[in-house]
C-alpha cells in the first residue's frame, strides 16, 4: 500500500492543504454525508460509462467491478452514520468534479479519454484524503479510511490505465488537468466538502 500511495502522491499535484484537514475534523457529519454522496457518485459515473462504451471489453470489466465497490463503499458509509445518528440530508455539490469535468472535450474518443483522465484524479485524491485523515480520526472510522486505500488506490490506476489505452500519449492532458486540479484544492472554498478546498477567511 505503501507503494500505491507514492505513486499517487507523485501523480497529484499537491498535499491536501493542512487547513482542509482541521475542517473535516470540525465538521464530521458533512465528511460522512458528502464522502456518501461521492461513493454513490463515482458508481454512477461508472455505469455511465458502461453505457456509453460497450464496445471496450477491459472498459466494461473495470468499471462493472469498480461501480459494485463504490456501491459497497456507499452502503458502508451509510452505515456509519446510521449509527453515529447523522442523519443523511441534501448537501450542495462542491466545484472539484465539475471543475474537472470542464476541461472534458466533446468529440469521442477525446471524451473518454478526458473522462478516465479526470476520474483518474478524484480517485487519487480521495485516496491521498483517506490516507491524510486516518491517523486524525477514531479508531473506528480511522481504520474504516485505512482500508478503503488499497480498492481506492486501484481505482485510479483503472482510470488511468484504460485513458491511456484509448488515448496513447495523454501527457499533456495529464498536465493541463493536474494545473486545474490544484487550482480547485488550494482555493479557498465557503462551504466543506469531502473534495473541497481549505476554508475561506
Amino acid at each position: 500500500m505503501a507503494v500505491a500511495l507514492e505513486a499517487i502522491r507523485a501523480f497529484l499535484p499537491c498535499a491536501t492543504p493542512a487547513a482542509w484537514i482541521a475542517a473535516a475534523l470540525a465538521h464530521p457529519e458533512e465528511l460522512l454525508i458528502d464522502h456518501a454522496n461521492c461513493e454513490k457518485k463515482a458508481a454512477s459515473t461508472a455505469l455511465g460509462l458502461l453505457y456509453r462504451h460497450i464496445d471496450r471489453p477491459p472498459l466494461l470489466h473495470r468499471m462493472s467491478r469498480l461501480a459494485r465497490e463504490e456501491l459497497r463503499h456507499f452502503e458502508q458509509v451509510v452505515a456509519f452514520m446510521e449509527q453515529r445518528g447523522v442523519v443523511y440530508r441534501q448537501l450542495t455539490a462542491s466545484r472539484y468534479a465539475s471543475g474537472l469535468r470542464a476541461l472534458v472535450r466533446v468529440e469521442e474518443p477525446h471524451r473518454l479519454v478526458d473522462t478516465l483522465i479526470a476520474g483518474a484524479f478524484i480517485e487519487a485524491r480521495s485516496c491521498e484524503r483517506f490516507a491524510a485523515l486516518a491517523p486524525h480520526l477514531d479508531a473506528e472510522l480511522g481504520a474504516f479510511y485505512q482500508s478503503l486505500l488499497r480498492s481506492e488506490a486501484r481505482h485510479f490506476r483503472d482510470y488511468l490505465d484504460l485513458a491511456e489505452a484509448v488515448g496513447g500519449d495523454i501527457a499533456e492532458r495529464i498536465v493541463l488537468f493536474a494545473a486545474r486540479e490544484r487550482e480547485l484544492v488550494e482555493a479557498p472554498d465557503t462551504e466543506f466538502r469531502f473534495h473541497s478546498g481549505p476554508p475561506a477567511g
